[in-house]
């Protein structure tokens, strides 16, 4: 007889099911993408506002993915305690609240709060989201949904791109915040329908209610399916406080090889796109471009990441995660470093910042396809949290070091070949020792990536 989390990963894929948990997983990472967009778009607004220097400028940058990674630290686990559906629903509504506080900030340190809060809210929707529509994915199609949930990312920057275009006249960062609210608070209310995880559920032992959303899974996309059924005992052990250390503990000692690899690719990738998003209308306005020249290219940079999420998400499935992952970082490396060194010619570095903006997007959704993959179902929020605990924490420096150390002292071009060795450095150790996880099937064997490693 078939285990119940065996008959979700070979269910078919329907739009009315699984997909309808992919739609609404992708709106919260859209925010995501868009408030980290808004802090670039923010910056020379609010400089002009409170005369900002150079250190606040790289503190308000750093304060949302501060915020995150404190967020992504905490949902991860909470997703693994208390469940996906509870993390999935209030991550978005402390978001949406404390943005519509922040609109209203009397100077700049109280929004300087208020975003930090707000990331803390949103940083949840990686890890959590990823983890919430893995889990109702059928096994054959999992590494292109999990690849291609990442176009939700390239959406919500180029929505963001083009509403500050829209809004630039106003020359209001306010109505700008203003604008996330309402769909943030809606898509809170939307994720309320959707069910709990059965995989989370059958983990924790609470089989009958795993059972219930399973057969109503069968049922609505109409397969005919053997015997089956889920008769996981209880956990014998009690959560208390020490939860976030021992699940840190786990997640290392269940492959630190792979572990190891997994925070090097998500901390280096996503310090060099984030480098690059946060910082690109500033560099573009010192170059001569006005605000809605500025935003314009930004828009253009994130909108053309779509076509990289559509080949990623055929990449993954064809050359594997890993390889796709490797591959794509050295051609972003690439590209980043001849924006920075041809600057000063204008169809250079159009062509350069949108060859990465297309690579980049190849590269961020196999690793987020491929970290989840790594962990069994009672690791998995954390695993994915972690690692973008740690992403997040390192990107929350980048805004600091990035403006106040590394670009006045080293120039834009040395600044990007620093930090594209260490990306570089990371792919070697993936290559090492990073298992592939292309077709493995989620708690077939919960030691089968662990061995690999």
């Amino acid at each position: 007889m078939l285990r119940g989390d065996q008959i979700v990963q070979e269910l078919p894929w329907r739009w009315t099911v699984q997909g309808k948990i992919f739609v609404i997983g992708g709106i919260g990472y859209a925010f995501d993408a868009w408030d980290v967009a808004l802090t670039g778009v923010m910056l020379p607004l609010l400089t002009k506002e409170f005369g900002l220097s150079g250190g606040q400028q790289g503190l308000f940058a750093a304060a949302s993915l501060a915020g995150m990674a404190v967020g992504a630290f905490c949902w991860g686990t909470v997703a693994d305690v208390l469940g996906r559906k509870r993390a999935f629903s209030v991550t978005l509504l402390v978001f949406g609240l404390v943005t519509m506080l922040g609109a209203a900030s009397p100077n700049f340190w109280f929004l300087l709060a208020t975003r930090f809060v707000a990331g803390i809210g949103l940083g949840g929707c990686v890890p959590v989201d990823y983890a919430m529509v893995a889990e109702f994915c059928p096994r054959r199609v999992r590494g292109r949904v999990l690849t291609a949930l990442d176009l939700w990312w390239p959406i919500g920057a180029t929505a963001c791109g083009l509403t500050a275009i829209a809004l630039a006249p106003l020359q209001s960062w306010r109505a700008m915040l203003l604008v996330m609210v309402a769909p943030a608070l809606l898509t809170f209310w939307v994720r309320r329908s959707v069910p709990e995880s059965p995989l989370f559920l059958a983990s924790r032992g609470r089989n009958d209610e795993a059972r219930a959303v399973i057969q109503d899974l069968v049922d609505r996309t109409g397969a005919t399916v053997p015997a089956w059924d889920v008769t996981r005992p209880p956990p014998t052990h009690r959560e208390t406080a020490r939860v976030l250390v021992t699940k840190f503990r786990d997640v290392w000692a269940y492959n630190w090889r792979a572990t190891s690899a997994a925070w090097g690719i998500a901390i280096t990738v996503l310090v060099l796109y984030y480098g690059a998003l946060v910082w690109l209308p500033t560099i573009l306005r010192r170059q001569g471009l006005g605000d809605t020249a500025a935003f314009a290219v930004s828009s253009g940079f994130t909108a053309i990441g779509l076509i990289g999420v559509l080949a990623s998400a055929w990449l993954v499935d064809v050359i594997g995660r890993k390889w796709t992952i490797i591959a794509s970082a050295v051609v972003s490396v690439a590209s980043i470093v001849a924006f920075a060194a041809m600057l000063d010619i204008s169809g250079a570095r159009l062509f350069w910042i949108l060859v990465f903006g297309l690579v980049i997007e190849v590269t961020i959704p196999a690793v987020y396809c491929y970290i989840p993959e790594l962990y069994p179902t009672r690791l998995r929020g954390s695993g994915f949290g972690w690692a973008n605990t740690a992403s997040r924490t390192a990107c929350a420096l980048v805004p600091v070091l990035f403006g106040a150390v590394l670009w006045p002292v080293l120039g834009l071009t040395w600044t990007f070949v620093v930090v594209g060795a260490v990306v570089l450095a990371s792919m070697v150790w993936l290559g090492v020792a990073g298992p592939e996880t292309r077709g493995v099937e989620l708690d077939e064997d919960e030691h089968a990536v662990g061995a690999a490693g």
